[in-house]
């Protein structure tokens, strides 16, 4: 008997042992981005992410982050993640507009959710009264027939609405101008006459600069430095068209669920932890870069469209939505829901920082 009980003893001893970090089994993933993996901020999510995986995981976890440099795959993010090639991917949901329109709600739309009440969208906001936070829940029903599982990816903030080589001072000043613009906002600017091109990025200050295009619209300061548009264009307009730019993690389902609990944990706290981050460095980047183009391009002038042009893209923004709802059952729940949010959300944020700011501004 005694010695049974210690054979007993040693069998559960030894697995024990085995299942501790210092001998668990070594996973290895790969993960594939859009950008190239020098594009910081939008390469910095994926970066942080592996490096806090491996740690959290004693080195147990390694996920291998390869920019398009690499892969030459830019837009094939969800394909190659969708088929296993990659575990992982990181890119902007709105890309996959072609496969399925509602992929668009998980980046951003016109005239839509600033970051933070995104944010609450994704992880707190129960508008469908079913104890699920809505973002997450309709992230899943989008994403659920590629046989991935979506996260958020990290936050541009409001992007700026572009650099123009002349002012916009009426909607007429839209018909026939030239300008990059993608997705459902250049849908919206084609609508108000604008010739609505999207060529390669490597091409954009050339084209602008030898007036090919009249204008484009980029990200915001801390991004648009490195492109050098404000060494061409002098008008730079505030935004409507990306409020919250979210990017976005992918990931295989399969291979996540043959991970153990204590690595799917660590995999979504890092890609959470990450995703904030993103939108911390950009902040701090535009920041740096506004102060010194306005130190070194003192001619740049920052304008706000007029309300009658800001009218006439709400209009047509709405004539798109309308559009899409009419023939997308599932885009029109996901488009009421977020409406549904905007309002009750949108009390607070004038409330409370933009309030504060008002007030700040008031006493100068």
């Amino acid at each position: 008997m005694k010695n049974k009980l210690f054979k007993a003893a040693a069998c559960v001893s030894v697995v024990a042992f085995l299942a501790t970090p210092a001998l668990a089994k070594k996973v290895k993933w790969k993960l594939a981005e859009t950008w190239p993996s020098t594009l910081t901020p939008l390469a910095s999510p994926p970066a942080k992410m592996a490096a806090m995986v491996k740690e959290m995981s004693g080195g147990k976890f390694i996920i291998k982050v390869e920019g398009k440099e690499k892969h030459k795959a830019p837009l094939g993010i969800l394909d190659m993640v969708k088929g296993g090639q990659y575990q992982m991917g990181h890119s902007g949901s709105y890309y996959w507009k072609g496969k399925d329109i509602n992929t668009i709600w998980f980046t951003t739309v016109p005239f839509g959710m600033t970051m933070k009440e995104q944010y609450a969208w994704f992880y707190y906001a129960d508008e469908n009264h079913d104890g699920k936070p809505d973002g997450m829940e309709y992230m899943k029903k989008v994403y659920d027939k590629f046989k991935v599982l979506n996260f958020p990816g990290g936050n541009t903030g409001v992007q700026m609405g572009g650099w123009f080589r002349k002012p916009i001072n009426s909607v007429a000043d839209l018909k026939g101008l030239k300008m990059r613009i993608p997705g459902l906002a250049g849908e919206v600017m084609a609508k108000l006459g604008v010739n609505v091109t999207n060529i390669p990025a490597g091409e954009l200050y050339t084209s602008l600069d030898r007036g090919t295009i009249d204008a484009l619209e980029w990200v915001g300061p801390g991004m648009d430095i490195k492109m050098g548009f404000h060494k061409v264009a002098p008008y730079y307009y505030t935004g409507w068209h990306e409020p919250a730019s979210e990017m976005q993690f992918l990931v295989n389902k399969r291979a996540f669920n043959k991970l153990s609990k204590a690595n799917q944990a660590i995999l979504i706290t890092a890609m959470k932890a990450s995703a904030a981050d993103m939108y911390y460095e950009n902040f701090a980047a535009s920041v740096d870069a506004w102060a010194k183009m306005k130190k070194d391009y003192p001619n740049i002038k920052v304008k706000s469209f007029p309300a009658p042009v800001v009218k006439a893209m709400k209009k047509a923004t709405d004539s798109v939505m309308a559009n899409y709802a009419s023939k997308n059952k599932l885009f029109k729940e996901i488009y009421e829901n977020q409406q549904a949010w905007i309002k009750k959300a949108r009390a607070w944020s004038k409330m409370g920082e933009y309030g504060y700011i008002k007030t700040c501004e008031e006493v100068k």
